[in-house]
């Protein structure tokens, strides 16, 4: 699914990139969650503990203290709170600034804007793809997101966020060079019988 030009601010984005991701944590069985995922080392919980556990420490530069959440004994429950703390602080950012050493200041629905809902977006794919399904990204906004990565590659790179590039064929899909630019193989986990995702 693209995003569509309604999903104007940062508390609409989230929602929208989240209710994609519950989607696929509430498709998984109880067996589903040690599976593989194409990031290295991370299985298919490590995908939802990564998105619960950072930006929770993010935020107290915002002076917002959220209680922590045990994805292990129970990944669609602490995700479902997760996504309701992160939306509440959108919908009321109630003025509030995070201040941090890497991002500096700036307020706090704009960094979640710009450092957490991206996150959400992106790992969704690999989740998708540990439980064995795919997910339609939306080919513009992979191509856009594409195109403000690529004048920044080495500072990406550099950052130890991404692997090195996969290679691709030239007429691969946006979704699939991005997600090759960022060090993930697009064919990871493709096979007979993957089930699609809603997109």
């Amino acid at each position: 699914m693209a995003m569509t030009t309604a999903l104007q601010t940062p508390s609409q984005r989230h929602a929208h990139d989240a209710a994609r991701f519950t989607e696929l944590v509430e498709s998984a069985s109880a067996g589903d969650w040690a599976r593989p995922s194409p990031v290295a080392g991370w299985t298919a919980l490590d995908v939802v503990a990564h998105l619960v556990e950072w930006p929770r420490g993010f935020l107290t530069g915002a002076g917002i203290e959220l209680p922590p959440l045990d994805v292990e004994a129970d990944p669609a429950a602490a995700w479902r709170q997760h996504v309701a703390d992160i939306q509440a602080v959108l919908d009321d950012p109630a003025g509030r600034v995070l201040s941090n050493p890497h991002t500096g200041d700036r307020p706090v629905d704009e960094a979640i804007d710009q450092f957490y809902s991206g996150d959400v977006w992106l790992h969704s794919w690999d989740l998708a793809r540990a439980l064995g399904r795919e997910v339609d990204m939306g080919q513009e906004r992979c191509a856009a997101a594409l195109a403000a990565m690529q004048p920044i590659e080495q500072l990406l790179r550099d950052s130890g966020q991404y692997g090195p590039a996969v290679p691709v064929d030239d007429d691969a899909s946006p979704q699939d060079r991005l997600m090759a630019f960022i060090g993930r193989d697009p064919a990871w986990g493709c096979g007979d019988g993957m089930a699609r995702a809603a997109g």
